[in-house]
């Protein structure tokens, strides 16, 4: 048992990264500080006056570890990587760890601009733009960058050597006019770059800069007589044009800046990100959040804060959010450095920057409601046909935990079961179980499953593991009388058990001469046949491995010197038959060692199986 007193006292007092761990070594909360000493202990200083999240993190703490490290900002950046790594439970994360697409404009003397999904963004020698997370956004953006300017889409890199050496010819895109043909030197590198410069500032929202950038090449190939690039100038710019108007000018200063807010709900919440560029709305991209605690909203918005801009190189100038937190200072720090300027991270209290953080709340709030509805909608479709089932059968309770099983033999060899366990209407295949026949000799489907349904069951009485709402056989009256006889003698009498007819697909409960009345189409008969034919599906998977792996064993023992330790060996050379059948006689001696004449007849044994 850890002394937490004692390792209290040891924690130095300098900045670093510090991790809870609970009583499995799981870690389960990560966090920075500028004095570790300080800040780890104020979580065990005082503790009913925190909120209730961290009053139960604090209980959960058998240990604690800490990593130093040479700055405030060091420590910040730590403290990303090591939550998307971790995922702790108490730490705020991105649903479901998404990669998101970002736009990569490669460092090369003819760079290539490309849609990239990537997980943890790390700097490198290349320029990118994003996250995005509409995607439908960011295939116009795509579009109206390659109608303006002729990009090569290959994927060569091109330089010097490759276009000296001639190794590369132009494509269709050159003879359309979609490319300038930097393979064969049709454009030099100085006016390219130019392009691809152009093509930041564009991605940046410096739409007005473009146009200038436009309407003076336009002029000057026309000056010059140059009609045909005067005439592409003239349409390159109608539409950059165009996609300006589509987005909405809501600043007079023409600073870039964000908007950064949060709402959430429970354990999930939506963090949203207006980016305003040159004074105009260039996107809005939104992310789905895991939360532990709604009630700490600083906190939450502070972890977000800090995921989002470790996976992005867009920074700007400003970023308004809607209320305070600790480690403001240290984000400024850290986002000038990226930045190369001082960046500021304002709360308004009025104004149009005040309104515009009002909208944006509003519209993370809007979109938390319809994450919200699509859950219950979820929710409702997942538990329709589980109540609806609950009706048609007459249960006090919804049958949750649904259990079934099916004997699988052909003409009695190599007799088996199978078991599958749905919950809440989806298969839970961590249940599944598959049983050989143990004590039945010969075709006895009723004893069969008597011998199953008893030895299931024991062993869960034993273990003290859940029991189901509902037991599924495969079957009619009689596998369904052997069920409840088992369960009886086990004392648990009480759990519904049922069964599902092959031919009529009749419901039959025990006790009942006659089929249970449901209704064709019924959503709790069609789940019930839905796990009817999962549950015969896995017991004929595996009564086929079963039989195939008979099959083949016996085969390979009539080889002269092929003994039991000896197919024991070819068994660990080869994961199935179908990969012993499609190598050749040279890899099977290669991997046993056998003889030239034993891995013949092996070889030969296989393929007449495979016949």
């Amino acid at each position: 048992m850890v002394d937490l007193k004692n390792k209290l006292a040891q924690i130095p007092k300098s900045p670093g990264v510090y991790f809870f761990m609970d009583k499995k070594s799981n870690i389960i909360y990560i966090g920075k500080a500028k004095i570790l000493h300080n800040r780890v202990r104020s979580y065990f200083n005082k503790i009913a006056s925190q909120d209730s999240k961290t009053q139960v993190m604090v209980k959960n703490i058998i240990d604690i570890e800490w990593l130093v490290t040479a700055n405030e900002v060091e420590a910040l950046l730590t403290e990303s990587n090591l939550i998307k790594e971790h995922k702790p439970r108490y730490n705020v994360f991105l649903k479901d760890d998404k990669t998101f697409p970002y736009v990569r404009i490669t460092n090369e003397p003819y760079p290539r601009v490309e849609i990239i999904r990537q997980k943890n963004l790390t700097k490198d020698d290349n320029d990118y733009f994003g996250p995005y997370t509409d995607a439908g956004h960011l295939r116009e953006i795509l579009r109206v960058i390659h109608k303006i300017f002729p990009l090569r889409t290959c994927d060569y890199y091109i330089d010097d050597d490759l276009i000296n050496e001639s190794k590369v010819g132009v494509c269709l895109d050159y003879h359309i006019k979609r490319c300038d043909g930097p393979c064969e030197g049709f454009v030099s590198e100085n006016d390219y770059n130019t392009m691809i410069l152009q093509i930041k500032r564009f991605l940046k929202g410096h739409n007005g800069e473009i146009k200038e950038y436009l309407a003076n090449q336009m002029d000057q190939s026309s000056n010059e007589k140059r009609y045909e690039d005067a005439a592409r100038y003239r349409d390159q710019l109608a539409i950059v044009t165009e996609f300006a108007k589509k987005q909405k000018k809501i600043s007079q200063d023409f600073k870039d800046r964000d908007v950064l807010v949060m709402a959430s709900e429970n354990s999930y919440g939506v963090g949203l990100i207006l980016r305003i560029r040159n004074g105009h709305i260039l996107g809005r991209e939104k992310f789905y959040l895991k939360v532990h605690n709604p009630e700490s909203n600083a906190d939450n918005l502070a972890q977000f804060f800090l995921q989002y801009y470790s996976s992005t190189m867009d920074i700007p100038d400003e970023i308004l959010i809607e209320c305070l937190f600790d480690e403001i200072p240290e984000y400024i720090k850290w986002l000038s450095s990226m930045h190369g300027k001082k960046v500021k991270i304002i709360i308004p209290e009025r104004g149009e920057k005040k309104k515009l953080l009002d909208v944006s709340k509003r519209n993370a709030e809007l979109l938390l409601g319809e994450l919200r509805l699509k859950q219950l909608k979820r929710k409702e479709l997942l538990t329709k046909p589980v109540l609806q089932l609950q009706e048609d059968l007459g249960m006090d309770i919804p049958p949750r935990r649904i259990e079934a099983f099916d004997n699988s033999n052909i003409q009695g060899s190599s007799p088996v079961a199978g078991m599958v366990c749905f919950m809440d209407g989806k298969p839970l295949k961590s249940e599944y179980r598959k049983f050989h026949i143990k004590s039945v000799d010969g075709i006895d489907d009723f004893a069969s499953m008597h011998e199953v349904i008893n030895r299931r069951y024991k062993r869960q009485l034993n273990e003290n593991k859940p029991l189901p709402d509902l037991i599924l056989v495969d079957g009619g009256k009689g596998q369904l009388s052997a069920a409840k006889s088992a369960l009886d003698a086990l004392g648990l009498g009480y759990v519904s058990v049922i069964g599902l007819a092959k031919r009529l697909e009749e419901v039959f409960k025990p006790g009942m001469h006659a089929p249970q009345n449901i209704a064709k189409t019924s959503a709790g008969l069609h789940l019930l046949r839905r796990i009817r034919d999962e549950v015969h599906r896995h017991a004929i998977t595996f009564h086929r491995q079963i039989r195939n792996k008979g099959m083949t064993k016996s085969v390979f023992e009539n080889i002269s010197g092929m003994g039991e330790k000896r197919i024991k060996k070819l068994w660990k050379s080869f994961f199935s038959l179908k990969e012993l059948q499609e190598v050749d006689v040279k890899e099977i001696m290669l991997r046993t060692g056998f003889s030239r004449k034993i891995c013949d007849e092996i070889k030969a044994c296989s393929m007449r199986l495979k016949n």
